[in-house]
């Protein structure tokens, strides 16, 4: 159901990288596989009232122009080798939150299917090996509609890949991709995230609950607003145990933006409100001790952001 009107911000950063660009593999990185991540010690961990498994959805290869837009070249080279990259891309991992509470079985966003690398698209082969069939899931949250986080939710044959969940994405988030008036209105490099998020929602809209910052999914998950990666991302506050924040992309990577709080993110609609956010997210968490669970961070995610001076370290727990 759509609450309210909604008029989409202004794309202002400084260059838009889609296409061949950022979906080209890395020649040479035998750090990850296709099956890096399909294996049964995945990470769990119980938060207040709720069991969490943090699946992988596999690996997704970037180039340095989207990873690193302000970094110099020789800042480049370093944190790319760091990441199991070389010169010109690099790896990040894909973390997908399984989450049980009472009698509800929640997915954090969908992960790529067949709709961006090969070497993505793990999601259902990881949910077999531990005994959850699509059937099971009764919830699905979306942080946002980007093609990694959204793209496996219908089959390859047009079937809804999650039969018996209800599914919730943000007001604002639905707004914007689904305008009618988009391409007239957005930049051409936006054009295939749309047709993406298009693709991904409306075989769903019938059971899509549209969300608003301060909302709760189920008793103690908050949605929080974290936009700016695209103007209606959010991010999952659950609470217990000093709370958990589920980020998204909301702080990309944690190798690269917890050392570096005041750079770019190269698929950032809103350059400037996603660093904003970023900044607040990670002060937040360093300055109340909340836990924190990252979707392209060093599997499994999870950790505590700690403040020196004006940067972060991260303490995986």
């Amino acid at each position: 159901m759509i609450r309210a009107a909604f008029t989409p911000m202004p794309v202002t950063r400084r260059k838009f990288m889609i296409g061949t660009a950022a979906t080209s593999a890395v020649a040479g990185i035998s750090v990850l596989s296709h099956r890096a991540f399909a294996a049964t010690d995945f990470y769990r961990f119980r938060h207040g009232a709720f069991d969490i498994t943090v699946l992988s959805d596999g690996f997704l290869t970037l180039p340095v122009e989207i990873l690193l837009p302000d970094a110099s070249n020789a800042e480049r080279l370093t944190i790319l080798q760091m990441m199991g990259g070389d010169a010109q891309s690099a790896p990040v991992q894909t973390n997908i939150p399984l989450i049980r509470y009472g009698d509800d079985l929640i997915l954090i966003d969908t992960g790529s299917g067949g709709n961006f690398q090969p070497s993505a698209g793990m999601l259902d082969h990881n949910l077999a090996i531990i005994g959850i069939s699509p059937n099971d899931i009764t919830k699905v949250v979306f942080t946002h509609a980007h093609p990694d986080h959204s793209g496996a939710t219908v089959t390859a044959d047009g079937n809804v890949r999650y039969p018996n969940a209800d599914y919730f994405i943000s007001e604002a988030e639905w707004m914007f991709w689904t305008d009618r008036n988009f391409e007239t209105r957005m930049p051409k490099a936006l054009h295939g995230f749309a047709a993406g998020a298009k693709r991904d929602l409306l075989p769903i809209r019938d059971r899509l609950n549209l969300v608003r910052p301060g909302d709760e999914i189920v008793p103690g998950m908050q949605v929080i607003d974290t936009k700016g990666h695209t103007p209606g991302h959010i991010s999952l506050e659950l609470a217990g145990d000093d709370n958990l924040l589920i980020t998204g992309d909301a702080c990309t990577n944690d190798i690269i933006f917890f050392a570096h709080p005041a750079w770019h993110f190269g698929f950032d609609t809103d350059p400037e409100q996603a660093l904003a956010n970023r900044q607040m997210l990670l002060d937040r968490a360093a300055s109340e001790k909340i836990k924190m669970l990252g979707y392209h961070w060093t599997y499994p995610g999870v950790g505590h952001a700690e403040r020196h001076s004006n940067v972060y370290r991260f303490v995986r727990a």
